[in-house]
């Protein structure tokens, strides 16, 4: 029986022609390798299958070649909201390109808090992409005590100055789904928020707010959680508490999924007698009866960028964070 062994350094170095120093300098980054060199070298590793071992590179580089996706919320909203799936797909996508891994870490407990901390800190990552942070998460100074490299996902609240982050103009899309009810004909519109200790209850709320104006009225607002569950039960407090309501803003698209379930319940046509948006258009809106208008976020793009604002300062530049624009989804439920 044959036995095939694995490519080695010294056999890329042989089919490049150079030394065994040049394709160590080529897969490890380094500079002072020629572009004839890095060419041929290449080649070769194409050639020959060449695969680099990962722990040899990292005792060279002193770095994972690995970054962590890291969820402070419940596992399982990984797979019942649709955001989080969609934004760990893109980050996978975008570090596999790069030839980089993604670890997933959840943290929603004191247990898992110090665990995830310990593993950071130990250097089995690079950086961290953190998502869904909550305003005075214990995680967050465990992390920056750490130094370690790191990018949210939205305005981490409480540590905007601290922490470079790529969001979207929660407030703007706020304000332009209340326009767009408003252009609509609707006068006495609702809002289900997401929670006040996160950037997208925080700010969507203040542009609904904003948006209203001196038509703003306390008895319109209920809170939820963002999940179904917590819109269906904000959606029947607000017929309780403003029965002549004739719209609603859910903060996302789960929560008006939630809306939508009560209003069927309590014999409401939408849009006839109340019309229903949300904030997200992560794959679900267009599937629920009526397919619902909502502000689309441009997921690929966020998570695209916070992978490569992460690299870029892994690499040592300077953090910077970025604000994406949200665009207006009509469907048929307004």
């Amino acid at each position: 029986m044959t036995v095939h062994r694995r490519p080695t350094i010294r056999d890329v170095a042989a089919e490049a022609g150079v030394s065994r120093g040049t394709v160590s300098r080529v897969i490890n980054g380094g500079h002072w390798v020629s572009p004839q060199a890095r060419a041929a070298v290449e080649r070769a590793i194409r050639v020959t299958g060449y695969r680099a071992n990962q722990h040899a590179r990292s005792l060279v580089t002193g770095r994972s070649n690995s970054v962590t996706f890291l969820l402070t919320e419940p596992q399982q909203l990984l797979f019942t909201d649709p955001t989080f799936s969609v934004l760990l797909r893109g980050a996978a996508e975008t570090l596999s390109s790069r030839g980089m891994t993604l670890v997933l870490l959840v943290a929603s407990t004191d247990a898992e808090r110090e665990h995830v901390a310990q593993y950071v800190g130990a250097g089995h990552v690079d950086g961290v992409l953190l998502i869904s942070s909550h305003e005075q998460e214990p995680l967050l100074d465990s992390l920056l005590a750490l130094n370690v490299p790191m990018v949210a996902c939205g305005v981490p609240l409480g540590a905007e100055g601290r922490v470079p982050s790529v969001a979207v103009d929660e407030a703007g899309g706020a304000r332009a789904m209340v326009r767009h009810l408003r252009e609509r004909g609707r006068r006495r519109i609702a809002t289900i928020t997401g929670p006040l200790d996160t950037p997208g209850g925080k700010f969507r709320l203040a542009g609904y707010t904003e948006e209203l104006g001196e038509d703003f009225d306390e008895a319109l607002v209920a809170h939820g959680d963002y999940s179904a569950e917590s819109g269906s039960a904000a959606m029947a407090r607000l017929l309780q508490q403003a029965p002549d309501l004739d719209a609603v803003f859910a903060a996302s698209d789960l929560m008006a999924a939630g809306a939508l379930t009560t209003l069927r319940k309590a014999g409401k046509v939408v849009p006839d007698d109340v019309a229903v948006g949300g904030f997200d258009d992560s794959g679900m809106a267009g599937t629920l009866d009526p397919p619902l208008t909502t502000m689309h976020q441009p997921f690929a793009q966020i998570s695209t960028e916070m992978v490569t604002l992460l690299l870029d300062i892994i690499d040592g530049a300077g953090p910077k964070s970025v604000t994406m624009p949200v665009e207006l989804v009509v469907r048929a439920s307004t």
